[in-house]
């Protein structure tokens, strides 16, 4: 009974505050849904919902022309007088007429072609009016699933059990917000929002914005997964076939062009559907477009539809952005779930110029309690009135989230999730006291076994407790790692404390202690699992380790916006290994080499002595010009292409057991992602440092580089390492510098190759140089395939790599297992 008040108390709401509100159907009674509703030669806009139904606030009293208008049929116009008293106006919609031109019905010449044309000649004159604009904005964002799985590889989906319906389909996510923005091209953005709903979420801080959907058609290329070709590009003919359909008369009595748009290849990023042109200007008057998940090198979505809706106001002769949808569906692994984004752009104003102070690094802020708005609030400024699945989403929800706070809930949920089996040995256990928000892991070995020949066979169990405090994203962890060589027959451990003391400057301390066996190369550049395969079925022994007894403290924290300061003091006993088994799966002759990264057939000789000393480091990373979002609960920053990210080091031991162990080292990156418009993109990574007093320091703090030896590669990029480079042969306690450069086109010359461009894959170029004093620079060229896979499995790459010093040195073929980044 409550439930059903709450939502006829919801219901006589949106009756009580609506000011113009309808029905919008077609000539057979059946809703329309987003059609477009405005006042002529105004901004005041906003679109039916998927029931047809409309809400338009209409904020003076006065005498209106209500305009409704949905592709494929006639502008319907309704007169009003509004006097603050709530209207009710139904709309029924005609199809439109479309008539072919003599020119088009009688001759072989395509009219859609000179209209094109035309439209990019005009294009920027044309998106120059809308250059600068106040706006306000209305964003709601819903995904549904459909038939979801209970299991997926003996993993049970349990997580949306309480929301979605009995066949398993229902809303996973649904959000509103209403916003201020002010907007100047190409990318400058400012948004206020006054209010934010996320429904089951009492927080209410929904990541809907307006910067990440601002889809302009008068630019070349739309920003999604790639560069999307616009249909009214520069290059527009490469990749786009036109058919006119016929034109039509608008309201306005303008001439309105009905151009179908076809990608001219499937392979390549470019849209299918109507672009609609206004006669004489050029201009854009609606948009219908979709495009393929294959297409965007997203193999997770099947389709995406996005339509825009202009509307012109008389007075400034300025056709702008008034609604735009976003659909799409998407699967994998059994998964489907489908989504749409509502937006609604309105009350424009168009400044000659902005204010200097206009824009900042802060581009987006939440207003006071914009996500404690009552329901009566947003049925005054919701332009979209809610559909009955929506309305009781928000109801369901919002008794469940009541629900799911109460202690008695917590602890059934707890209980369940709680008892122990006995496999939970091996793979892991978790204790939780949700109420209190604290929880003790332990992590069962079995998934952290693997094999290197100092160790042999070795596991790992951890054992940690966190308390978290979710309003401000703050947790305290206090954990311990136990890892035993079965071969070594020894036991190290090591404890840790961490505390996240805000979200605002994210200031971190992490202290640990303990003893542990690590790689030479502070990076790994060998994982655990590509080592244990390397050297039990090929008898490689390429990771060289040591043993470090330590105890470290470590505090960093963001110093002004884009600065980051990190602050680690360790001291340390390091002790050399030796290997201790020869076991591998496969009988051969052949023996391990040496755990001596630099006498590899030297058993007897230890890479270093035994010592101790400590060890400071200060590390800065530079964001140059980066964004944020400010919330309630916290800062949230934003990467700014525009400018390279630099880090910059200062390492410096001391206190050592011999002087000859203490030296100075300064290092240095740069790093930067440049999108060539449709033509792919490119990382550099340029890294350098200098050594000071250091002629005899311990071969553990020289500096390594990343090599690979293995042939197995994973991650999305290979700029942080060379391919073919033995892994300790160019370590050096001098100065160096590394060039990694890498191109990966996203297609744009793989879509052009018949037969090739059945693979869906993406062209990379590499290069990489080392330069280190008194040797010749080591330089490395690849080419590659990256996207590849299975349908939409593409998890796989492929690299061939030739390596130069002085002359041709070798050549090698990488595998690219990017999964493999996930299992370690």
């Amino acid at each position: 009974m409550k439930k059903i008040s709450t939502f006829l108390f919801l219901l006589f709401s949106i009756i009580s505050f609506s000011q113009v509100k309808g029905l919008v159907t077609d000539s057979n009674g059946k809703p329309i849904a987003f059609a477009n509703v405005y006042v002529k030669d105004t901004y005041i806009s906003t679109t039916t919902n998927d029931q047809g139904r409309y809400e338009l606030n209409v904020k003076s009293p006065g005498t209106y022309i209500i305009l409704y208008k949905y592709l494929g049929y006639k502008t319907g116009k309704k007169v009003v007088k509004y006097d603050k008293v709530a209207l009710k106006l139904d709309v029924n919609l005609e199809e439109e007429e479309i008539q072919l031109n003599e020119v088009a019905i009688s001759s072989k010449i395509n009219p859609a072609i000179e209209i094109i044309k035309n439209a990019i000649a005009n294009r920027k004159e044309n998106s120059a009016k809308t250059a600068r604009y106040n706006a306000d904005f209305y964003s709601r964002g819903i995904f549904r699933v459909k038939n979801l799985p209970k299991s997926i590889m003996g993993q049970k989906l349990d997580f949306f059990d309480e929301v979605i319906d009995s066949t398993r389909s229902g809303i996973l996510y649904l959000s509103e917000t209403v916003s201020k923005i002010t907007f100047q091209k190409p990318d400058k953005m400012k948004e206020t929002i006054i209010a934010s709903k996320v429904s089951g979420k009492d927080n209410g801080f929904s990541f809907n914005n307006a910067a990440d959907v601002n889809y302009d058609f008068y630019e070349n290329y739309l920003d999604f997964d790639v560069k999307v070709v616009s249909p009214i590009a520069d290059n527009a003919f490469n990749y786009y076939k036109y058919k006119f359909e016929g034109s039509f008369v608008d309201e306005n009595n303008k001439i309105i062009d009905k151009i179908k748009v076809t990608a001219k290849r499937e392979t390549e990023p470019a849209m299918d559907g109507y672009i609609y042109i206004v006669d004489d200007s050029w201009a854009i008057y609606a948009v219908d477009l979709s495009i393929k998940g294959s297409q965007m090198k997203n193999p997770a979505i099947n389709n995406l539809t996005l339509k825009q809706n202009f509307s012109y106001n008389n007075s400034n002769k300025i056709w702008a952005k008034n609604t735009q949808t976003i659909d799409f569906e998407a699967g994998m692994f059994g998964i489907n779930i489908n989504g749409k984004f509502t937006y609604v752009f309105s009350n424009f104003d168009f400044p000659e110029k902005l204010e200097k102070k206009t824009f900042t690094n802060e581009v987006l802020k939440f207003e006071a309690n914009a996500n404690k708005k009552e329901e009566s609030f947003w049925n005054t400024i919701r332009p979209v009135p809610l559909t009955l699945e929506e309305s009781n989403d928000y109801l369901k929800k919002d008794a469940l989230q009541t629900k799911k706070k109460s202690k008695t809930y917590l602890d059934s949920i707890d209980n369940k999730r709680n008892k122990f089996k006995v496999v939970d040995v091996l793979m892991g256990y978790k204790y939780s006291n949700s109420f209190k928000k604290w929880a003790i892991n332990y992590d069962g070995p079995l998934l952290k076994t693997n094999f290197n020949t100092v160790q042999g066979w070795k596991t790992q169990a951890g054992l940690s407790y966190i308390i978290r405090d979710q309003e401000k994203r703050t947790y305290t962890r206090i954990g311990s790692i136990f890892d035993y060589g079965f071969s070594e027959t020894k036991l190290r451990a090591t404890v840790s404390y961490v505390r996240k003391f805000n979200n605002i400057n994210n200031a971190m301390l992490y202290v640990n202690g303990g003893s542990s066996v690590n790689q030479f190369n502070g990076n790994n550049p060998i994982s655990n699992t590509i080592n244990t395969f390397s050297s039990l079925l090929f008898k490689n022994n390429f990771m060289k380790l040591y043993e470090k007894n330590f105890v470290s403290a470590n505090f960093g924290r963001e110093i002004v916006n884009g600065l980051n300061m990190n602050l680690n003091l360790e001291y340390s006993e390091r002790k050399p290994l030796w290997n201790t088994t020869d076991q591998s799966i496969t009988k051969t002759d052949a023996i391990y080499s040496s755990n001596n990264p630099i006498l590899t057939d030297d058993f007897l000789t230890p890479a270093f002595e035994k010592h101790n000393l400590m060890k400071a480091n200060v590390n800065a990373v530079i964001k140059f010009g980066q964004h944020y979002w400010t919330r309630p609960d916290g800062k949230y920053n934003i990467g700014n292409d525009d400018y390279p990210t630099i880090y910059v080091g200062l390492e410096k031991t001391f206190a050592a057991t011999n002087k000859k162990y203490e030296y100075t080292q300064l290092s240095a990156r740069i790093q930067k992602d440049f999108t060539l418009g449709n033509k792919g993109e490119m990382k550099i990574n340029f890294k350098g440092g200098k050594f000071f007093n250091s002629e005899n320091i311990s071969f553990v703090d020289y500096k390594h580089f990343n090599g690979n030896q293995t042939h197995i590669g994973g991650g999305e990029s290979y700029t942080n390492q060379f391919n073919n480079l033995p892994y300790y042969s160019a370590s050096t306690n001098n100065s160096y510098f590394e060039t990694h450069i890498e191109h990966n086109d996203k297609g744009f010359f793989m879509n052009k190759i018949p037969l090739l461009n059945k693979l869906q894959s993406q062209l990379v170029l590499g290069f990489h140089n080392l330069a280190i004093p008194g040797r010749n620079p080591y330089q490395e060229f690849s080419v590659g395939l990256d996207n590849l896979g299975v349908g939409k499995a593409r998890l796989f790459r492929v690299d061939y790599v030739r390596s130069y010093q002085n002359g041709y040195q070798g050549d090698a073929v990488i595998f690219g297992l990017k999964f493999l980044n996930v299992l370690e």
